[in-house]
């Protein structure tokens, strides 16, 4: 658990929030200049903030108030950059083993052999650096991180750096730091998709200032709170693989619903988190016939959004989970469309972007 109260000013800046992150992975998700990086400095002992108390777990890494302020070296707690940051002349073994050198004694520490079978490193403990892709090198920080005995892992921005094929590769390495290790995670991001695939919990910032936090779910429901607003909404569904399908579909099951993507990598019977863009569902009143989307899914409606533009934000509640549409207002009043109407969210299966599915947590 992170308990975290900051107040800071840095010229025409104000940074003033608080608040607690559970396990898992807390994503501070907000527009560039919100505030982001400033909380991660100051948990990790890089930056002392004008006023302000850091706690995670037992243990007070600064309280103002009582004149406690460690320094970072004596913080426990590892940071991952949006650059790998390793030792050029060292091997990745080597620089897995550097981490080692910090955990201090008595703490519980993570096995060498578990932390490289589960990050994939195998192969590559003999290379150094310089062979190594903007992937892999994140990879080994995350390591070298996690085998230092850390309290948390803060991590900013860790896949800003890369091409949309190395964040393809990584992603999946995080989804199982959040779901195998017990180091919870104070993670940096702006892009909705990576929320969507590992968080926990949300801290939505703006201008300093936390404007909503929860369930990864419920923030990504609400524009208003969005870095690139309403084009940025979507649904986040968790579903289970049913069984993949010899013309390359993969068939779900989210809630008793069946839904239908290009073929996943999972097997049978894993649960996966699923993010459905807004933009990408189209609503029909009654449940529509001849349609090539594959995706239909009954629904009420919970809620029709609509600002000073064109557009509106339709919620519906489904058995799959809550459901976001975006249409036009036009569109709503044409069908007629308000809270407590019955109709069908349609999402064809190929407007599922494959960065937008990933693993879940197995219920228990």
């Amino acid at each position: 658990m992170l308990d975290l109260r900051l107040r800071h000013r840095q010229g025409a800046f104000a940074l003033d929030l608080a608040f607690r992150a559970p396990p898992g992975i807390t994503v501070l998700f907000g527009r560039s200049g919100s505030g982001k990086t400033t909380i991660v400095n100051a948990v990790a002992g890089l930056l002392d903030p004008d006023e302000g108390r850091i706690a995670v777990a037992d243990s007070v890494l600064l309280d103002t108030g009582a004149g406690v302020n460690l320094p970072p070296h004596r913080r426990r707690l590892g940071y991952v950059f949006q650059e790998g940051r390793l030792f050029p002349h060292l091997t990745v073994r080597q620089n897995l083993g550097y981490g080692r050198l910090f955990a201090p004694r008595g703490a519980p520490r993570e096995d060498m052999g578990r932390i490289v079978e589960m990050l994939g490193l195998g192969d590559l403990l003999a290379r150094r650096p310089g062979a190594l892709s903007g992937g892999e090198k994140q990879r080994v920080a995350i390591g070298r991180a996690l085998l230092a005995a850390p309290r948390m892992i803060l991590a900013d921005e860790p896949l800003a750096a890369l091409d949309e094929a190395r964040k393809a590769e990584i992603l999946p390495y995080f989804e199982r730091l959040r779901d195998e290790v017990a180091v919870p995670m104070l993670y940096v991001s702006h892009s909705a998709a990576e929320v969507a695939r590992l968080a926990t919990t949300v801290i939505a910032l703006d201008n300093g200032r936390i404007t909503r936090q929860g369930p990864a779910g419920e923030v990504l429901a609400d524009p208003m709170v969005l870095p690139t607003g309403v084009r940025a909404a979507g649904a986040l569904i968790e579903a289970a693989v049913v069984r993949h399908h010899d013309d390359g579909i993969t068939e779900l099951d989210a809630g008793g619903v069946p839904l239908f993507l290009p073929a996943l990598s999972q097997a049978p019977g894993q649960r996966i988190r699923l993010r459905i863009a807004a933009q990408e569902v189209v609503l029909s009143r009654g449940a529509p016939q001849g349609l090539s989307a594959l995706n239909v899914i009954p629904g009420v409606i919970d809620r029709v959004r609509t600002g000073e533009g064109p557009g509106a934000l339709v919620s519906l509640r489904t058995p799959a989970g809550p459901v976001l549409a975006r249409v036009t207002r036009r569109s709503v009043e044409a069908l007629g469309l308000a809270e407590g109407v019955s109709c069908h969210a349609v999402v064809k299966s190929v407007a599922i972007a494959p960065e937008d599915v990933g693993g879940a947590r197995e219920r228990s």
